[in-house]
């Protein structure tokens, strides 16, 4: 057995796995929108089960009131002021230096969206809210990528294994329903989120760890699917499979391919993060130059900078600024005041 392989010989013990489906695995590539609780969960099972190439999307930074569930990072992560992406990619490289990980710190968006995703084998859901699932959803549409919707609330969590007409054939397996077949045409807006009635750091795990094993058995051909939709709640001691109708014909974005969510305009907007008391601005601009701003600034507050992105404190407002110009305020849930802040001290 090669060196690369026996970092898994107890894995390719597994009946359903064996070492034709580790190779299955060493020569996949998984895109995983979101590296939070979630997300960073799912990247933490894949990498050490040997998924030969991880992508890693997020646009957040580390903060404290991460680390009681999001496993991946630790308090040196907190205090080098590192965006999840760029934290995760690092955790992940010391678990498994034998496979490629590459983080991207971006707000996944109908700009970036195709970019991201082109030439994945999967894509994960590690994102917080449903309007990204929609997009995660049309562009897997488009290019026949297979996905796993995953979401966790309080002590529970749901998900769903999709596979679009154009991935059915390649995966060997049925087509589904779409998202918004499971859900509806709209994202729903004004349920409950983390940020609103909290999150437990097991349930997470659980969901997620279910959701790894779905994209185990799509990476590699074998074991047998989730049909529908999973449901559990550790605090209630619940499980629950729901049958859901296959693929409606008349669903907008299956059925007439109309890829509404893929095809918004892109360009300055603002977004309230929920339950956060902060509204993340974003702008089409070219890379930030950080020593030359923080100099600029530093007669209005407090500034300190890395790599990666700008941090400073002016009028009770926190700013976090990114290279891609993109700024998360905290101290206001008004996207006018945010977009005012943005122009008065960032003016790019």
């Amino acid at each position: 057995m090669s060196k690369s392989l026996k970092r898994y010989q107890r894995q390719m013990l597994f009946y359903g796995l064996g070492e034709a489906g580790q190779r299955k695995l060493l020569e996949s590539f998984v895109v995983i929108i979101g590296a939070g609780a979630t997300g960073s969960t799912l990247a933490m099972h894949l990498a050490r089960a040997g998924v030969g190439r991880l992508r890693l999307v997020d646009r957040d930074l580390v903060e404290l009131n991460n680390l009681h569930r999001q496993l991946l990072y630790d308090e040196d992560d907190l205090a080098a002021g590192l965006p999840k992406a760029v934290a995760a990619e690092r955790h992940l490289r010391r678990i498994n230096s034998e496979i490629q990980v590459e983080g991207v710190v971006a707000d996944y968006n109908p700009g970036n969206a195709i970019g991201l995703i082109e030439g994945a084998d999967l894509v994960l859901d590690g994102t917080d809210n449903m309007e990204t699932r929609y997009l995660i959803n049309d562009v897997c549409l488009k290019l026949g990528v297979p996905w796993v919707y995953s979401g966790v609330v309080a002590s529970y969590g749901m998900t769903a294994t999709l596979i679009p007409e154009g991935a059915a054939e390649k995966v060997g397996r049925e087509v589904t329903g779409c998202l918004q077949c499971l859900l509806g045409t709209e994202p729903a807006t004004g349920g409950p989120t983390c940020d609103t009635v909290g999150v437990l750091g097991p349930a997470v795990g659980a969901l997620a760890s279910w959701s790894a094993g779905e994209a185990m058995k799509l990476l590699t051909g074998r074991g047998e699917l989730n049909k529908g939709l999973i449901y559990l709640d550790i605090w209630d001691n619940s499980f629950e499979q729901f049958s859901v109708a296959g693929r409606n014909p008349d669903c907008p974005a299956c059925g007439l391919g109309l890829y509404r969510f893929l095809e918004a305009e892109v360009g300055s907007r603002s977004a309230v993060l929920c339950g956060r008391n902060a509204v993340q601005v974003s702008a089409p601009h070219a890379r930030v130059d950080f020593p030359t701003l923080a100099k600029r600034l530093q007669a209005l507050g407090e500034v300190n900078y890395n790599d990666h992105l700008l941090r400073v404190h002016i009028d009770g407002y926190d700013i976090t600024l990114f290279r891609d110009g993109r700024a998360i305020i905290k101290g206001t849930e008004d996207p006018d005041i945010a977009r005012s802040l943005y122009a008065r001290y960032i003016g790019l």
